[in-house]
């Protein structure tokens, strides 16, 4: 038999009866029974590190396990997923090279890329690996808020240009998102790292962040580009914020939206949905007004854009260019 870690899988889920499943790596959705060696240690420490909440990090043998906790008609079940032992690459993800060099580009921009896509579809992987790549290329401190923790980001990281990256992890204190992002703001990060948008503080927080001159990334469940950005936008105006407030920072802190799904068997590729605003907001931009509008009629500029990225042209028009669109 073979222990937990030296099993390839990403996903674990644990019944009450305690069997053991991972995914089948011959079928798409099949799952078949794992009977690791080590299992006694790690039920163990599953439970010792359970402390009320249904979602937490475990630590162990050095890999992440991000766990959920559910009580189910026979007993508590876990389903588990392990986290990389490092943040991969960007460029290993299966991205289009054309899109990650645009990505990588925006590392001295301001505004919100956003990660839309359905649960498992590899937003966290991908939104964690962007961080490290801006950490890389520019230095600066990031200040992520997540919960639970997912990626091994925290730490520091040694520049190309020179200079230090600094990341620490946070979670928000007794589940108020909104006012641990208020305090992330005032240790004046240049990164900020929203794990997931969930609440209607955060949404209103990461908009109103990501015009202030921050680059803010985070992720939310959504089917499409149009979908993410209407859902930032319900989850913003689902408290105080108006609806035609919600549309205005939106369009005039969004950089990026990227929706993704996972296609393949085992080893599974993204298959990727993308719009930009022009980074240069002083110059009028197609994406900012139709957003602004709050009709969100994008299909025609979302397919233009990926028809100039896949012929590695300007995303924008010469006399709209910024220096970062041209990268």
């Amino acid at each position: 038999m073979a222990r937990i870690n030296d099993v390839f899988h990403s996903d674990i889920f644990i019944m009450p009866d305690k069997k053991v499943f991972v995914p089948d790596p011959r079928t798409e959705n099949g799952l078949q029974i794992l009977e690791p060696e080590d299992f006694a240690d790690f039920y163990d420490l599953l439970e010792k590190t359970y402390r009320g909440k249904s979602s937490y990090t475990m630590i162990y043998e050095g890999f992440f396990f991000r766990v959920e906790r559910t009580n189910s008609m026979y007993g508590p079940m876990y389903c588990m997923r392990k986290m990389p032992k490092k943040v991969p690459d960007l460029m290993s993800l299966g991205y289009p090279p054309a899109l990650i060099n645009y990505l990588a580009g925006l590392g001295n921009a301001s505004g919100l890329i956003l990660l839309g896509g359905a649960t498992g579809s590899g937003k966290t992987t991908t939104i964690s690996s962007l961080l490290k790549e801006y950490l890389i290329r520019n230095g600066g401190f990031a200040y992520t808020i997540e919960d639970p923790f997912e990626m091994p980001l925290d730490g520091e990281y040694k520049s190309m240009n020179g200079s230090m990256g600094l990341c620490k992890q946070t979670q928000p204190v007794d589940d108020n998102w909104g006012a641990s992002l208020r305090s992330a703001l005032r240790s004046r990060p240049r990164f900020i790292l929203v794990g997931e948008i969930r609440t209607p503080d955060a949404a209103s927080e990461v908009l109103r962040a990501a015009t202030s001159g921050h680059l803010v990334l985070s992720t939310i469940h959504a089917n499409n580009v149009t979908d993410a950005l209407d859902a930032m936008v319900k989850h913003a105006t689902a408290g105080e914020m108006s609806e035609e407030l919600g549309f205005d920072l939106l369009s005039r802190g969004i950089l990026g939206v990227i929706h993704q799904t996972l296609v393949g068997i085992g080893q599974k590729r993204p298959v990727v949905q993308y719009l930009f605003a022009n980074p240069n907001t002083t110059i009028g931009d197609q994406t900012r007004n139709i957003i602004k509008t709050g009709k969100l009629n994008l299909a025609t500029t979302i397919e233009m854009q990926m028809t100039r990225m896949m012929q590695n042209r300007p995303l924008f028009e010469i006399g709209d260019n910024s220096r970062l669109s041209k990268q």
